[in-house]
């Protein structure tokens, strides 16, 4: 703003005496802001601003066009201000005031926290419904699992004592082999669908069924089967690729024999073992479940039997049960009879024209007879009772009645046990694929220690011919050891071989390999 002195005054005076409508406006920062102007009846004959009159209608009308002045505004390097003091210094306090409520109300804690919690509502909204975000989420979870799982993994083995060296060893183990399990399995889930496209197509199998009835459970039971395999190919391949890179030279070169080398490589053959039992013998089997009906149903094109004739058996010591004719969809059978023996010589017998199983007790082996009668026989002597309606209680289930192709699969190690007891006790045949699986249980995880203890001893040297020599003997006793297993499991099913033998027998033999081949390894 710029002062105006006595000459300045005076023309001013004198410009307002000549147009009273005249108003000063004040072009700072291109605003145009109006000012009342000096009107010629004004006591004071200085042109101060005392003697100015507000013409509110002409300011109304400045003011809408206030765009046009502001585009017309003059600029100069130096802006001169002409304005009355006494309004200049009004103008002045009104924008200091209002700047000051504008502060005053950025400033204001409850403004601030509104926009926090609009902040915090925004990004709570995008991130649970935002389907990137939650999958985001999601991964981020599994991987700090995982990332827990692997340090509370690494301090176990500095609990036991492993070394860096220990732990670099292992985990090659592990990834190799987990590596090799995933890709083997996915070319046989490739080739088995390109095998049965046509069986489950055209079977009118669903979608859902095949991938998760079919496949989902397929995946892990042969994994699970051919466990040995893949621990064989993992150790073979990177202890290969180890002396390859002349990292098994280094270890011995500090004193490490090659007994403190097999150290990681038995305990990576416990931990594999491990998991292959637990799967084996109480998780798999409840998928196989699914597995095996889908299969028998789609691929196989087995009929569903729900039907069964003069079935025969033992339930208890001296106490054969006989049922002419049972039908599984309604639990129910007829011609029943129950003859109790000792000492080779009848003393009871139990007849009924019909028999139900009862699906809604509490406990099992549950049944009710219709029509019923019973003899006993005591020396020369017999008595007779009979009536219309039995409940009482005989050791069988219907699905005693019904033998399914592949139901020893979908049995856990406690109940293939108890059925094979069952089974014997009441003399039933064909007991041996039975007992077969039952010992396959625990020689296949067994088999990880011996073939690992095999692979480790063929590729720990370095050899001329690189990695395909050991890969080549390596596979080759691996599907030598897969070929006797399977010969040897067929003379127990077939040929009446004992069960128990003739699956160790693959382990047995192997075991005298693997340590021919420790023995021959340099120490």
């Amino acid at each position: 703003m710029i002062l105006l002195n006595g000459s300045e005054a005076s023309f001013l005076s004198w410009l307002t005496d000549f147009n009273p409508h005249i108003y000063f406006m004040d072009f700072k920062d291109n605003d145009a802001e109006l000012f009342q102007g000096v009107t010629p009846d004004s006591e004071n004959s200085t042109g101060t601003s005392n003697s100015s009159v507000k013409h509110d209608e002409f300011k109304n009308e400045l003011t809408n066009s206030e765009k046009d002045i502001s585009d017309n505004s003059f600029e100069a390097s130096q802006q001169v201000n002409f304005s009355i003091p006494g309004d200049r210094e009004k103008s002045s306090t009104d924008e200091a005031t209002s700047q000051t409520d504008e502060t005053e109300e950025s400033l204001s804690p409850v403004v601030s926290r509104t926009a926090s919690e609009r902040k915090w509502r925004k990004l709570l909204r995008w991130f649970f419904f935002s389907p990137w975000y939650l999958f985001k989420g999601l991964w981020w979870l599994i991987q700090i699992f995982f990332r827990g799982l692997a340090w509370c993994f690494r301090g176990g083995l500095r609990l036991i004592g492993f070394q860096r060296i220990d732990r670099y060893i292992l985990n090659k183990y592990l990834s190799t082999y987990f590596f090799l399990l995933v890709l083997i399995i996915t070319i046989a889930i490739i080739f088995d669908f390109n095998e049965n496209i046509d069986k489950i197509t055209n079977g009118g199998a669903k979608w859902t069924e095949i991938i998760f009835d079919y496949y989902a459970n397929f995946a892990p039971y042969f994994a699970n089967m051919f466990s040995p395999l893949f621990v064989f190919i993992a150790v073979i391949f990177f202890t290969t690729n180890l002396a390859n890179h002349s990292e098994i030279i280094a270890m011995k070169s500090t004193g490490m024999s090659f007994r403190r080398l097999l150290r990681p490589y038995m305990f990576g053959a416990t931990f594999i073992a491990g998991i292959t039992f637990a799967l084996g013998a109480y998780v798999i089997p409840k998928g196989n479940v699914a597995r095996v009906n889908f299969s028998n149903k789609y691929i196989k094109k087995q009929l569903v039997i729900d039907e069964a004739d003069n079935v025969q058996m033992q339930v208890d010591t001296g106490v054969v049960a006989y049922i002419s004719h049972f039908d599984n969809r309604t639990k129910s059978g007829s011609g029943f009879s129950l003859d109790k023996f000792s000492e080779k010589k009848l003393v009871s017998r139990l007849t009924a024209q019909t028999i139900q199983y009862d699906t809604l007790a509490d406990h099992k082996y549950s049944w009710t007879l219709h029509g019923y009668m019973i003899r006993t026989l005591t020396g020369t002597k017999e008595k007779i009772k009979s009536g219309d309606k039995l409940d009482t209680t005989i050791v069988m289930e219907p699905k005693d009645f019904f033998f399914i192709r592949g139901q020893q699969e979908t049995m856990t190690v406690p109940e293939l046990d108890a059925f094979i007891e069952r089974q014997r006790l009441r003399g039933a045949a064909g007991l041996s694929t039975f007992e077969v699986e039952y010992h396959k249980r625990f020689a296949s995880p067994f088999a990880a220690f011996i073939l690992t203890l095999i692979g480790a001893s063929i590729s720990v040297q370095k050899r001329k011919g690189g990695m395909g020599t050991s890969i080549g003997l390596g596979l080759a006793l691996t599907f030598t050891y897969i070929l006797l297993q399977t010969i040897s499991s067929s003379f127990a099913t077939n040929a009446g071989m004992v069960a128990w033998l003739a699956v160790w027998l693959p382990n047995i033999l192997y075991t005298f390999i693997a340590f021919w081949f420790y023995r021959r390894t340099p120490q």
